[in-house]
């Protein structure tokens, strides 16, 4: 009975193996990458916008309630003929907020804005739990 069995199982496999095809498929051209999503933007929980008998970044990043999922968005805007001056500030606020702010500080995002309305460069800075939701935190 145990050879019935096997010779059964063998031409079962024999007549599959006859329709298979004798060329290996080609492999198909991977998918497009997916385009990276945007990050998820909620509404803020504390605003500081630069004045100058204002407090700085870094002192008042001190002041607010940490919490690790938080994440700070610094947007500076500017005219188009301040590029130069605009990264400059944008890396001096982010060294702040990371000398201030513990991991909020260290999750700072920049965002440069060329403005044709703006006569001066404007810094905004932003707390909000508006981390990508995959995202793991640094």
């Amino acid at each position: 009975m145990l050879a019935d069995l096997a010779l059964i199982l063998f031409m079962v496999t024999a007549a599959a193996m006859a329709d298979a095809p004798t060329k290996p498929k080609e492999p198909s051209a991977p998918p497009p990458a997916a385009a990276p999503e945007p990050p998820v933007q909620s509404e803020p929980l504390a605003v500081w916008r630069f004045a100058p008998d204002g407090p700085a970044l870094g002192p008042w990043i001190a002041s607010q309630q940490p919490d690790p999922r938080q994440q700070l968005t610094i947007t500076l805007r500017y005219n188009p003929g301040q590029q130069a001056a605009a990264l400059a500030q944008g890396s001096a606020l982010a060294a702040s907020a990371r000398e201030f702010g513990g991991p909020t500080g260290a999750r700072a995002r920049i965002i440069l804005e060329p403005s044709a309305q703006e006569e001066r460069l404007e810094a905004v800075a932003a707390l909000a739990f508006d981390q990508n939701a995959g995202a793991t935190p640094p």
